[in-house]
């Protein structure tokens, strides 16, 4: 029987090198290994990268070039964009079990050893040397590179207890103290954020990448390591905080330019795939469409604002974060009003500033406006971009004879207010809504929904959507927000106990 036919229990049974001869077994290095399964999974058209999304016309594509050339890879992407994820799941594409001769530091291949231990033993017992089995998420070793990594982290160095233990020189290799690198023989070795090694680190990795050897402490090891190296960089390290050498840069054939989520709806799938739902709101929180679309358009308008740093990107975790807190949102109030099940609200959103916060990089005039401030717009333009899917545009609707909106403004122009708390009741949300003369029949004429709780949602949103296009005013409240007539809001700023007149009575003039 052919050794690539034999199932893994038939493999873990063969216990020595002349069994493992006797089966077929043939030497294979990681990135012909890595080249031929891809293969196996193109022609079956297997999902080889399931989970990743939006990346399938452009990335994935470029992984699997790189893979079939046998390359070295860097992923060059901003942060969120799942560089690293990619590189875990290429485990995938190794084979479950290789041998290596047992109690090797470097898992040598049975039939081309490396260290010194390992050739000594086949030297020694021939046939009869033992076999272990290594599995494929053994095989994988990820470093994030940083300021304090050394060469002896890497690639290793003189471990002084061993040679006098051994009463070995400092010359013999067997004295030396492997790093990362010479560990993940036969494997995949991952360094994230690679910029952010010191240059000095970076052209310890030259004859690595090249020679196939090693220098640790002033004497040179020819040992060329079987290793699929992976790395990643983003874009703003380039200037902030580091560079690749140019060098190094050279010796990594195939380079991948990543990026985020093109569309809404490649958003959404990553959103609902990473955020963690608990068990307790699968059951409590209902969650529209639409809602969801928000939390995406949210970072969406992240990526395009002027008060956001697009160097450093806008993670997809925002939006995975902005979600998780969208819910939590919902539960809190439903908790604090004691419903068993409750309907996310648009006022809910504005729950998720904390989670936006935290997630975007500001220039010098967003760090002015101030992070709180900023989010909310964030939100605000959401809100106002998602509007115009579902109802018409204001602004030509105020120059046609029939206004949709006029029913609603003429009610908040008559000098009526509405305040709606975060934390209402679902009971006093729609009496409040309800209130709105207008606004129920002006989402039953221009909006789709399925059920009353949807409606609901879509008055309230059709409220804030009016807001942004300045129809009527909206105000923040400490415990949600008012609407009211636009002028009024104008008007309503800080109440005068805020201002101080004492030195400029003599400068106000009667209206």
């Amino acid at each position: 029987m052919s050794y690539s036919l034999l199932s893994s229990s038939e493999l873990l049974d063969i216990q020595t090198l002349g069994e493992l001869k006797k089966a077929g077994y043939q030497s294979r290095s990681i990135k012909q290994e890595l080249r031929d399964n891809l293969i196996v999974k193109i022609k079956s058209k297997e999902n080889i990268f399931p989970g990743i999304w939006g990346y399938e016309e452009t990335v994935i594509p470029d992984v699997e070039r790189a893979i079939l050339s046998m390359h070295n890879i860097n992923f060059l992407g901003l942060r969120g964009q799942a560089k690293t994820r990619i590189a875990r799941m290429m485990i995938s594409l190794l084979d479950e079990y290789i041998p290596y001769v047992k109690d090797s530091e470097l898992h040598d291949d049975p039939l081309e050893p490396l260290s010194r231990f390992a050739k000594d033993a086949i030297e020694e017992y021939g046939d009869q040397t033992e076999i272990a089995w290594l599995h494929r998420s053994e095989r994988y070793t990820e470093k994030l590179a940083t300021p304090d990594v050394s060469v002896a982290d890497l690639i290793g160095d003189v471990d002084p207890i061993k040679a006098a233990t051994l009463k070995l020189p400092y010359s013999d290799e067997r004295v030396i103290h492997f790093g990362l690198i010479p560990r993940s023989h036969r494997g995949i070795f991952v360094i994230n954020e690679l910029p952010d090694l010191q240059a000095r680190i970076q052209v310890a990795l030259f004859n690595i990448l090249q020679e196939g050897d090693i220098q640790i402490r002033g004497f040179k090891l020819r040992l060329p390591l079987d290793i699929q190296f992976v790395f990643t960089a983003n874009p703003e390290d380039y200037t902030n905080r580091g560079s690749i050498v140019t060098p190094l840069k050279d010796r990594i054939e195939s380079q991948i330019v990543t990026h985020y989520p093109k569309t809404i709806e490649t958003g959404k799938k990553i959103t609902e795939q990473e955020a963690i739902v608990k068990t307790e709101q699968v059951g409590m929180i209902k969650v529209n469409e639409l809602a969801k679309t928000l939390i995406e358009q949210i970072a969406f308008e992240a990526r395009e604002s002027e008060y956001v740093d697009s160097k450093s990107g806008v993670s997809a975790r925002l939006t995975i974060s902005a979600y998780e807190s969208l819910l939590s949102t919902a539960e809190r109030r439903a908790l604090i009003n004691r419903e068993e099940s409750t309907y996310v609200r648009i006022s809910d959103l504005y729950g998720v500033v904390s989670a936006i916060c935290g997630k975007v990089e500001l220039v010098y005039e967003g760090e002015v406006e101030g992070p709180v401030i900023v989010a909310q717009n964030l939100i605000g333009k959401a809100i106002r971009t998602q509007f115009l899917n579902f109802f018409p545009d204001p602004e030509k609707s105020k120059k046609s004879k029939i206004n949709p909106y006029a029913k609603v403004i003429e009610w908040f122009g008559s000098g009526n207010e509405m305040e709606m708390p975060g934390d209402m009741t679902d009971r006093e949300y729609m009496a409040r809504l309800k209130t709105i003369d207008g606004l129920d029949d002006f989402v039953d004429m221009l909006s789709a929904y399925s059920g009353v709780e949807e409606k609901l949602f879509m008055m309230e949103f059709a409220l804030h959507g009016m807001a942004e296009f300045s129809l009527i005013g909206k105000m923040s409240l400490d415990q949600g927000m008012k609407f009211q007539d636009l002028v009024s809001s104008m008007f309503s700023g800080p109440g005068e106990d805020d201002y101080d007149f004492e030195d400029d009575d003599d400068d106000r003039k009667p209206f």
